[in-house]
C-alpha cells in the first residue's frame, strides 16, 4: 500500500484529485440546477431543507475541496486530495463495521462502467472472501428513463449491478434501477450498499446504510451525507483511466482488512 504522501501525488499525478478535469463552469452549473430544485441533480435523493446556490457552493468547498471563491466563474477547478484520503478511510472504516458482523448482506452498484467499476469489481471480490453475501436482486428488469427511449436492461458483472444498453454497460445517473432492486428486496434491505450516482442516492433516501464515490460535479451526495442519509461519500474524479484507480483500492481493501 502506498503511504498517504505517495497516494496524495498520485492522486493529483492522474487528476483523480487536485486540478481535476471536471471545469469550474460544469460544477457552477450543477449546484444551481440543485439549488434551483431540478431532481436529476440529487441523484435519488430528496433534501431536507433548501439549499441555496451559495449553500451548496461551500459545502462542496468544505467535502470536496472545490474552489470557495463564488467569483471563480470559468476554468479550472479542483478536489482536495487530502479530503479524498480522509473519505477513503472513513469509507474502510465503515465496510469493516459491516464485514466484522456475521455474514453482511451487501449491494455494489456503479453508474461508471469505465471508470469506478475498476474500484468495485475488486471491492466485491474482497468482501465476499470474507464473508460477504452479495445481492444481486432484479437481474434482468428493463426500463426506459432520462429519454433515451429504448429500455435499459440491470444485469451484473461479477456482483457488481450496472445497466446495459444493447450488449454494452452505460453511463447513468438514474436512481431508478436502485428503487427498484430495494423494492425486490423489501423488508430484508442490505446491510450496506457500496456505489454511486443514483445507485447511491436511492439506497441512501430509502435509508439504507450506504458509501459512495463522487465526482465534484455531483452535489446531491454530498447533500444526502450533509444531511446524515449517506455514511461516506469519497470525492474524486469518477472517470479517469481505470487503472489509475489501483492504489485507492489497495488502500481500500488493505485497511479493511487491518481493521478486521
Amino acid at each position: 500500500m502506498l503511504s498517504r504522501d505517495e497516494l496524495r501525488e498520485h492522486l493529483v499525478r492522474t487528476r483523480i484529485a487536485g486540478d481535476v478535469a471536471t471545469p469550474r463552469e460544469n460544477n457552477l452549473d450543477h449546484y444551481s440546477s440543485l439549488a434551483n430544485g431540478d431532481p436529476y441533480y440529487m441523484l435519488g435523493l430528496t433534501s431536507d431543507q433548501p439549499w441555496a446556490f451559495r449553500d451548496v457552493l461551500e459545502l462542496m468547498a468544505k467535502s470536496a475541496g472545490v474552489v470557495a471563491d463564488p467569483g471563480h466563474r470559468w476554468g479550472q477547478d479542483t478536489i482536495d486530495p487530502e479530503l479524498t484520503i480522509d473519505a477513503l478511510d472513513a469509507m474502510a472504516e465503515r465496510i469493516a463495521t459491516a464485514l466484522s458482523h456475521g455474514s453482511p448482506r451487501l449491494l455494489f452498484a456503479t453508474g461508471h462502467p469505465t471508470g469506478l467499476l475498476a474500484v468495485h469489481l475488486p471491492l466485491a471480490r474482497f468482501a465476499a472472501e470474507r464473508g460477504a453475501t452479495l445481492l444481486t436482486p432484479a437481474e434482468g428488469w428493463t426500463y426506459s428513463g432520462s429519454g433515451f427511449g429504448r429500455p435499459r436492461r440491470l444485469r451484473y458483472l461479477d456482483d457488481v449491478a450496472m445497466l446495459d444498453d444493447k450488449g454494452g454497460f452505460v453511463h447513468t445517473h438514474d436512481a431508478a434501477p436502485m428503487e427498484w432492486m430495494l423494492a425486490e428486496l423489501g423488508d430484508n434491505p442490505p446491510d450496506l450498499v457500496i456505489a454511486d450516482h443514483g445507485w447511491a442516492g436511492a439506497a441512501g433516501q430509502a435509508g439504507v446504510p450506504t458509501v459512495a464515490f463522487a465526482d465534484s460535479n455531483d452535489p446531491g451526495l454530498f447533500v444526502g451525507e450533509a444531511e446524515g442519509k449517506i455514511d461516506v461519500v469519497v470525492p474524486l474524479d469518477d472517470n479517469v483511466l481505470p487503472r489509475y484507480y489501483a492504489p485507492l483500492t489497495e488502500r481500500l481493501v488493505t485497511l479493511v482488512s487491518r481493521a478486521l
